[in-house]
């Protein structure tokens, strides 16, 4: 079951790790998504764990692994995902492959190698140890659109777990990612009234002019210096230069350090819509995703501390960045469970034709993740 010390070859990994990779599986894909499922509730059965499948909705299965389904308390809670951001047909057109130094392929970074470097850990790692800690394992179908499906279900694990380990890719220098910011997501539409630009023009009601304005006020909210930055970075609207128009839509893209500043901004956006800038115009306001910033706290600090000796003792050079993009870490660590994220192996390039993973760290990044995982047992 878990014989420990086994000799780690990468041509076996790589072979396990290409049927992870040649799946369409982008979020929604639900049929790739059972794919990977499926693959991973099987590496973990022949471990002998204990696998749940866990119903998240249009987005298809998510997976809770146990190694004690008894326990109510979770030591250590792992998070990885199953999608990726890519449409069907990308793996057709470009499946994995392997050069001296790199895999490419879709999701071969984020965050397939990062799913299967957990299964390896845990699989080499001493039963002993392992029967010290109760771990739990969440994968889930929709992070790549923000776990509008999985976040409930994660939240409801995460609230029993001591320490979060986010197995996403390492960046390309191999730091760890220890701060993500917060993200929020709003679909704005505009409703107005059309009339003739030409002959009757006083009766309509611009739903293009009332966007203008809201883009305006909406920029106005960023605060550079703070980190709050609003993007709105798609808009549509009218349907003739001759025709004033009566519907206009825009997303804007919101990240944020500080969770109190966001609260001030989603609440001042809302106040927007209760005076419109144009009599008689309507607005609606749908946040279609949200994810809370991830700041380290003191627990975080010292798990922190155990990640460093960890990599010390391996003679891995720890090194920590504070990234712009959301992560399940951004869940986890807003209930004030310490929370680190980057312990999958090195890559880049993600959610790009250019996605790569940097086969040197694949060995080490697991050593990595079983001296952790061990430090937190003894």
């Amino acid at each position: 079951m878990n014989t420990s010390q086994q000799t780690f070859s990468l041509q076996e990994y790589l072979e396990e790790l290409r049927p992870l990779i040649n799946v369409d599986c982008g979020t929604l894909t639900t049929e790739g998504i059972e794919v990977i499922a499926q693959q991973m509730a099987d590496k973990y059965l022949d471990m002998g764990w204990y696998v749940k499948r866990v119903d998240c909705g249009i987005a298809g299965t998510g997976l809770e692994v146990r190694n004690n389904p008894d326990s109510k308390d979770i030591d250590v809670l792992l998070i990885g995902h199953m999608d990726t951001v890519f449409p069907v047909g990308t793996v057709a057109a470009r499946p994995m492959t392997v050069d001296e130094k790199h895999a490419y392929g879709p999701g071969v970074s984020d965050m397939k190698s990062g799913l299967l470097n957990v299964v390896y850990a845990l699989r080499d790692m001493d039963k002993s140890t392992l029967d010290k800690l109760s771990i739990c394992i969440c994968m889930n179908p929709d992070e790549e659109i923000g776990s509008l499906h999985s976040e409930t279900w994660l939240k409801s694990v995460a609230v029993n777990a001591k320490h979060v380990l986010v197995a996403e890719a390492a960046r390309a220098d191999g730091s760890l990612v220890k701060a993500r910011k917060g993200m929020a997501r709003y679909r704005l539409t505009f409703s107005g009234k059309a009339a003739h630009a030409g002959n009757d023009p006083q009766s309509g009601r611009s739903a293009i002019t009332e966007m203008a304005n809201w883009i305006l006020g909406i920029n106005a909210l960023t605060n550079f210096e703070s980190g709050t930055t609003l993007n709105v970075g798609v808009v549509k609207g009218g349907a003739g230069a001759n025709i004033v128009p009566d519907h206009a839509e825009a997303v804007v893209d919101v990240r944020f350090w500080d969770n109190d500043e966001y609260a001030d901004a989603d609440a001042k956006i809302r106040a927007m819509a209760e005076t419109p800038f144009v009599d008689g115009v309507a607005i609606t306001i749908d946040r279609e995703a949200h994810k809370p910033s991830m700041v380290p706290t003191k627990k975080t600090e010292a798990l922190m501390a155990l990640v460093e000796e960890s990599g010390k003792e391996l003679g891995i050079d720890i090194k920590w960045q504070e990234v712009g993009g959301g992560s399940d870490a951004n869940l986890t660590a807003v209930l004030g469970i310490p929370t680190l994220d980057g312990l999958g192996p090195a890559g880049a390039g993600f959610h790009s034709a250019d996605e790569y993973l940097e086969l040197d760290t694949i060995e080490p990044r697991i050593q990595l993740l079983k001296r952790v995982l061990t430090k937190l047992a003894n």
